[in-house]
Order: C-alpha cells, then structure tokens, then sequence
C-alpha cells in the first residue's frame, strides 16, 4: 500500500499549448508546496467521441511533440490514453503512463502492445465490468511482461446515458493490482446524454474523490480546465483547475 495518494491531472484533450502550460504551471506549483507528485494528462486523440463532428485533438505525432515539451520545461510525469496497438511504441518514447481506455480493456492486443512498452499500464474498468472481472485484463498485461499494472474505477452504467459508482470496486481491485485509482470525472459523466455528446454534473467531483478515500483508493484522476464550459471534451464534468488546490489538500489529509 502507498503512504501517499497518485494524483493524475490535466485537460481531457489538447485543445492549445497555451492551456497545457497553465495547467502544467498550476500542477507544478501544488506540487511544490504539498510535496505532491501530480501526473499530467491530456489525450492526443479522443476516439470515443459522440458525434462525428466532435473535437478529437491534435492526433499522436502533434499532441506527443506537445507532451513531451511539458515534460521537459515542467519535469512533470506524462500519462495518456491509446486506442490502438501500433500507438504504444511511440507514446511509450514520451510517457510515463499508458492508460487503456474503459471500453477497450479487454482488447488483448491493446493491452500487450501497452504493457510491452516496459512503462507503467494504467486500465480503466469497463462501465459493464466488475472490480473482479478486472483479473483478467491485469492478466494479459503481467503476462506481457508489464512492469507495473494500475486500475482505475470509472463507474457503472446505469440504464440509459447514467452511470454509477459502486464504491465496493474499489478494495475489491485492490485484491488483484495494490494501486487502484478513481476516476472523479469521469464517474459523474451522463453519457452520449446531451444532444450528441457527453454530459455530467462537475458539482460531485470531490464527493466521489472523498467517498473513493473512504473505501481505500490509492490515487486520483481528475480532468481539470481554467474554464471547463467552454473545454473541447468533457466540459461538463472537467473540475475548475482553480479547485484543484483544494481537493488535493482535502486528499492528503
């Protein structure tokens, strides 16, 4: 078990050099006056999108030049999320972390092209999985050679366009990888719920993060944004990045 909480933070998608470096430059700053080792994260593509019409991002050789300049002018760690397996070379070059996505856990080639990368494999639980179907994904990973697997809750579905977080998940992952990580954002999404594209409500991010704590979560991801509403992806349920002091405070208590 860590003694101290992962934290992953950063927009939902690369919008702009210039919103990188201001979350880059907050990330930086709380890092420094709580002794906190923040991972930013942004995705070079968003694949999952709604709409055809949707922003996706700059695409992998773009979005990885701009990655990889937060990571030297910042010395900040680099997670992001692959969608294909020929993906895991390159972005293993430039992140630490290389998070598989909820709906593409139990793609077994993802997951072995991620984990023979020799970084860090973070999956997303499916929204249809439990915590202990999530053996099976860790599986393919070790026995790819994977160095070290994380898991991330992520909520369930709930009917149509909901979801819901079943907290049990959480100490029920810790059984099978020791570092389980809740993802605060995207747990309050309503899915495809908002006229061709994702919806949620931002106002319960820290009351998941909170309640994930309380259940024994090992770290946090939290997309964040200056000014969510007017974000690319996910603006619904990205938290201001001027909350994002605070609930760290909160966490490391």
């Amino acid at each position: 078990m860590r003694n101290e909480p992962i934290f992953i933070a950063g927009p939902c998608v690369i919008e702009s050099e210039s919103l990188l470096r201001t979350v880059a430059q907050t990330l930086l700053y709380i890092n420094k006056v709580y002794g906190t080792d923040i991972i930013f994260k942004a995705s070079f593509d968003k694949a999952n999108r709604t709409s055809i019409h949707s922003f996706r991002g700059p695409g992998i050789e773009k979005g990885l030049e701009m990655l990889s300049d937060i990571k030297r002018e910042y010395g900040l760690r680099i997670l992001t999320d692959i969608h294909e397996s020929w993906q895991a070379r390159p972005v293993g070059e430039v992140c630490d972390v290389i998070q598989v996505p909820a709906f593409l856990c139990r793609q077994t080639d993802l997951l072995v092209a991620a984990a023979k990368t020799g970084k860090i494999v973070n999956i997303k639980k499916a929204q249809f999985l439990s915590g202990t179907d999530m053996k099976y994904p860790v599986e393919k990973a070790r026995d790819a050679g994977a160095s070290e697997v994380w898991l991330t809750e992520r909520g369930n579905c709930f009917g149509y366009n909901n979801l819901v977080v079943d907290f049990r998940n959480i100490p029920d992952m810790l059984e099978i990888v020791p570092t389980v990580i809740m993802d605060c954002t995207h747990s309050v999404q309503r899915p495809g719920g908002s006229n061709g594209k994702t919806g949620g409500d931002r106002r319960f991010v820290p009351s998941m993060a909170l309640a994930a704590k309380a259940f024994g979560a090992t770290g946090y991801f939290l997309e964040v944004h200056p000014e969510p509403d007017k974000g690319l992806s996910d603006a619904a349920n990205m938290l201001e990045l001027s909350k994002l002091e605070e609930l760290v405070k909160e966490l490391i208590k």
